[in-house]
Parts: C-alpha cells; structure tokens; sequence
C-alpha cells in the first residue's frame, strides 16, 4: 500500500521492479497496480514466504549466498541497484529485512529507493554500487554467522 509517507511513488516503483524482473529472478515479481475503493494504490506482487537462515547448513547458505551475490551483480551490470540491502539505522525494522531466505533463494523486496543507471547517470549509479557492494560484504557476515 501507497500512502504519504512512503519513500517513493507507485509508478515509479512499479517500474523499478518490472525492470529488475527483466534481468533475472532476485527481485520480488510485480504482477500488477490496483486502486482500492477508498482510493489507496496497491502494488501486487508475488507472495514469498520467508524462512529463518539459520535453518539451513552453513554449506547450504555459503551456496544460496554465493548465487545471490551473483545475481546482485548481474543487476549491476544491467544497470540496476537496489540501494537498500541494509535499512538505515534511523528506519524501524532489521537491518537486512528487505533481503529473504526462500525455498528457492535469496531475494529482495522493496525497490522503492533502487535506482536504473540511464535516469540517475553513470556517476551517482556507480557510487550506488559501491555503496551496496560494502552492504553486501555485511550481509554475507550477518548471512553466514547467524
């Protein structure tokens, strides 16, 4: 749901995200834009259904790690960054909750922030990248050690 006080628009995040969906499968599949009777936007969206990390081996997630951060580059390369692997300390929730552990793999939610290289330019993108891939070394810390 859409409301004032998100960080982004619907449009926009739709696009964000049929973009990604283009490239490979990390990130959260759109379906489609609603509009509620009350007028609140929806964005539909596959339905993931989230497992504990540490409920698998740490060989298992050393593997499930290893293909995310490959598909992560990949979206790099085609000109895509998330931007919000690791929540900023002043938002609620924790710190890795936009990332998910599913039965097929890891994959990411909330493109809200994410950026596409030909509308912010190679410059502010490349600093995007750097910046997600410092989050991603910390991810694989919090992913492997839990």
């Amino acid at each position: 749901m859409f409301l004032g006080h998100t960080r982004s628009d619907i449009g926009s995040e739709a696009e964000k995200m049929k973009f990604a969906n283009s490239v490979n499968n990390l990130v959260c599949k759109f379906i489609r834009l609603e509009l509620m009777s009350d007028d609140t936007e929806l964005l539909v969206m596959e339905r993931l259904y989230p497992m504990d990390y540490r409920s698998l081996e740490f060989e298992k997630r050393e593997l499930y790690f290893d293909l995310f951060e490959s598909e992560l580059r990949a979206l790099h390369k085609a000109g895509f960054a998330h931007r919000d692997l690791k929540r900023p300390s002043h938002i609620s929730g924790f710190a890795f909750d936009n990332v998910f552990l599913t039965e097929k793999g890891i994959r990411l939610i909330d493109v809200g922030i994410s950026a596409i290289k030909t509308q912010v330019g190679d410059q502010l993108f490349n600093k995007f990248v750097e910046l997600e891939l410092n989050e991603l070394r910390e991810f694989e810390e919090y992913f492997l050690n839990r």
